[in-house]
């Protein structure tokens, strides 16, 4: 049977399953199957698929005439790491500024241009280590966020457009970015001399809070793992791993095609819950910010009382927390936000455009076993007046736990109107309960 009988598009249909290197054993078949191989709408999909390309260009964003020949370029650029690593370190940094242009735009601008090889060595040379696999092709694609200035303080402190995100309670700030090459050695050589490691130490600090508050999370090069400061950071070493360690493999092998670090999977965790909206931007000023407080359920609650909505949800702390403490073994931030909808507070058939807080009540359990009972007036020093179509009200605070898994459930006291001019009784609005969880994935 000849190629004219079979057809173009059947033929395009069949090479388009195949995959690159099939294609390129077909067209040595002979000069007919060598045209269709060659077909630049066949490696255009060969490109989306593989490396989410949507134009034929290098891996610096460089155009190129054809989309065979960007699909070249990328094998002879990346050809000593694993295909398959390439392209799953590919498709995270596409689905982040994918995720990042539609919802985070000030933050994209802030996404450096990939690491050359000869930076990484550097780095490794600098720091005496070698970085896993895994992280050197997350920098390769991507070296870090442009700070403001050179080291983590002065004016950038008080940046929300940190890639991993944050939280506010009291004054207690943390908003984390992903540091470039040239910061991870300024910043690891600073913080291992505070923290007096050996000199033959594999951490690297990868990325931290520029805010008023410090957290710090460290690379173990040798390992893989990525490991998370606490209170005690400074004062022991004290960390956590960031990442469940069953699900590392193989750092440093190239010839493991199945090899993954905590860097990429921690990253890949992030655009996860980005992307299903498990966390979002918040607006807090003027300023936006990822925020790591969790807004859909099991880890957000969701309660409506006679038209009040109240959200509640948690985070948990290492920065704060104090694994050598009885007591506040644990530290967890907690995020109430509530508005009143529309048509507004109705109470036994009766609408009201308004109310107002003044009472709260608390109950707080570790392993179900109650730890505080709450009771007080406002919340965080304000009495909240609530009216349909207005912003929503949101509050922060903390508490620590001995144990983990815990809780928090209670209930806000409202009166219809306001307090200063009330138009009926008090009544409840519940607030459903939500966990304090140590979590497998720490951010």
């Amino acid at each position: 049977m000849g190629l004219e009988i079979v057809g173009a598009l059947a033929i395009h249909t069949v090479l388009s399953k195949l995959c690159p290197r099939d294609v390129a054993m077909v067209a040595c078949v002979n000069k007919g199957f060598r045209t269709y191989a060659s077909d630049d709408s066949l490696w255009s999909l060969i490109c989306a698929n593989e490396l989410c390309l949507s134009s034929p260009q290098d891996s610096l964003g460089n155009p190129l005439p054809s989309f065979k020949e960007a699909y070249k370029a990328w094998r002879e650029t990346f050809g000593m790491y694993p295909w398959s690593l390439v392209r799953r370190v590919k498709r995270f940094w596409s689905r982040i500024k994918s995720w990042l242009a539609v919802n985070f735009p000030e933050a994209v601008r802030t996404l450096r241009k990939g690491a050359t090889e000869d930076q990484i060595k550097e780095l490794e040379k600098s720091l005496k280590v070698k970085l896993p696999l895994p992280t050197r092709l997350v920098y390769r694609f991507c070296d870090g966020q442009e700070l403001p200035s050179e080291e983590c303080k002065g004016s950038m402190r008080g940046s929300l457009l940190g890639l991993i995100g944050g939280y506010t309670y009291y004054n207690h700030q943390v908003n984390v970015f992903f540091l470039p090459l040239k910061q991870v050695i300024l910043e690891t050589k600073d913080i291992i001399h505070h923290l007096r490691f050996s000199s033959q130490s594999k951490y690297l600090v990868v990325a931290a809070s520029c805010m008023s508050d410090d957290k710090f999370f460290f690379l173990n090069c040798a390992n893989g793992q990525l490991y998370v400061g606490t209170a005690n950071l400074i004062s022991d070493g004290e960390m956590i791993p960031c990442v469940p360690n069953g699900l590392i493999s193989s750092v440093h092998d190239p010839k493991d095609s199945q090899q993954q670090d905590a860097m990429l999977l921690w990253l890949e965790e992030h655009v996860r819950r980005l992307e299903g909206g498990i966390i979002k931007v918040r607006e807090e000023g003027k300023r936006r910010g990822i925020n790591l407080f969790p807004e859909q359920p099991p880890q957000c609650s969701t309660a409506v009382t006679n038209g009040v909505h109240v959200r509640a949800s948690a985070v948990f702390l290492p920065e704060a927390s104090d694994l050598q403490s009885e007591y506040e073994k644990f530290m967890f931030s907690y995020s109430i936000r509530m508005s009143l909808l529309p048509p507004g507070c109705v109470i036994r058939g009766m609408t009201f455009g308004s109310c107002q807080l003044y009472w709260r009540h608390w109950i707080i359990r570790a392993r179900d076993i109650v730890k505080s009972d709450v009771n007080g007036e406002a919340v965080i020093g304000k009495f909240p007046l609530l009216s349909p179509g207005d912003k929503e009200f949101a509050y922060e605070s903390c508490t620590p736990l001995r144990s983990s898994p815990g809780s928090v459930e209670g209930s806000f006291t409202f009166v219809p109107g306001s307090l200063a001019d009330p138009k009926g009784g008090a009544f409840r609005v519940e607030v459903a309960r939500f966990p304090l969880q140590f979590p497998d994935y720490i951010f």
